[in-house]
């Protein structure tokens, strides 16, 4: 199914999303922005976002989110259902930002190469 509006996952305050925002504002690409924070997690949307991307692009095991859970938190993220449950109760260690194109694909963060072969016709 097409998503007629380019869409962006994130967090209002995270760089890379301000970045990618910015980007799409210049090159007059209408976008519509779903705040992780004050809308959550689109639970329906992760399967399908781990089945493009993957949990090593999908789950930021860098940020400080991932550093400050336990352990035994850590290491139970072993496969597409324990990574989603955990994108649902910490949705900070998603990867910023999260994009859905028109065409239905997904990008993961911000690149400015990656964007323009995404929003090129």
């Amino acid at each position: 199914m097409k998503n007629p509006i380019l869409t962006v996952y994130g967090i209002p305050n995270c760089d890379t999303v301000k970045k990618a925002r910015a980007w799409l504002t210049g090159q007059a690409l209408a976008h519509q922005f779903h705040d992780f924070k004050k809308q959550g997690v689109p639970a329906e949307l992760l399967r399908n976002w781990l089945a493009q991307v993957g949990a090593p692009v999908l789950l930021n095991r860098k940020g400080t989110t991932w550093r400050q859970l336990d352990e035994a938190t850590r290491t139970a993220v072993v496969d597409d259902s324990t990574t989603i449950a955990l994108m649902l109760a910490q949705p900070s260690v998603i990867k910023r930002p999260v994009v859905v194109w028109p065409n239905g694909q997904i990008s993961v963060g911000f690149d400015e190469a990656s964007f323009g072969a995404h929003a090129a016709p």
